[in-house]
């Protein structure tokens, strides 16, 4: 009897239809996605990640997640700031990651500047938010994923604002989907159990 009641709870479960029925993802989906990250270790992991995602699929990218926690120094930006050419050298080596000497190296270049940012703002979240009308996350009312945007004018400023400061591997759709991750936006769909 439990285990019917069990199954009738999932069945009514539903989930934006990206995440498909890969148990990572949609765990991302339901824990992670779209809920709104005020601290900043948080939101230069995203960083890192969102950035060694450009050109490949998301689901790559949280499938090397711990590896890329063990590479980076466990997303320790002051750490990962002081990389030297040997660091970009075992991270080269080590299969957990994306092995893309551009990327590693941007990882590194963005951290410094991520930290500039922060003495600038006070914080990396307050930079963010500056972009945010009313210093607010968007809640978005998609009733279908092909609602979704890739891009905005916000992503398009903040990812020409970070280009300007020198960051790389973050133009403006990689920008949109951190902005999706770290709960700019909320992008659940109307129909989504864990839109919040």
């Amino acid at each position: 009897m439990g285990l019917e009641i069990e199954n009738m709870a999932e069945d009514k479960i539903i989930r934006c239809g990206w995440c498909g029925e890969d148990s990572l993802y949609q765990k991302y989906h339901d824990e992670e996605w779209g809920k709104v990250v005020k601290d900043d270790a948080t939101l230069f992991e995203f960083l890192i990640l969102e950035s060694a995602q450009a050109g490949l699929s998301w689901i790559t990218i949280l499938r090397k997640r711990e590896g890329y926690r063990n590479a980076f120094a466990n997303f320790d930006y002051h750490k990962v700031a002081e990389f030297t050419e040997e660091d970009v050298e075992r991270i080269l080596q080590d299969p957990g990651v994306i092995r893309n000497r551009g990327k590693i190296n941007s990882s590194i270049n963005n951290a410094k500047i991520f930290m500039a940012i922060q003495k600038e703002f006070g914080s990396f979240y307050n930079y963010l938010y500056s972009f945010m009308p009313n210093q607010e996350p968007i809640i978005n009312q998609l009733e279908t994923l092909k609602g979704a945007p890739t891009t905005t004018a916000i992503s398009d400023a903040i990812s020409k604002d970070l280009k300007k400061r020198g960051m790389k591997f973050f133009g403006s759709t990689t920008c949109y989907a951190y902005m999706q991750a770290v709960g700019m936006v909320n992008d659940h769909l109307l129909s989504c159990s864990f839109r919040s």
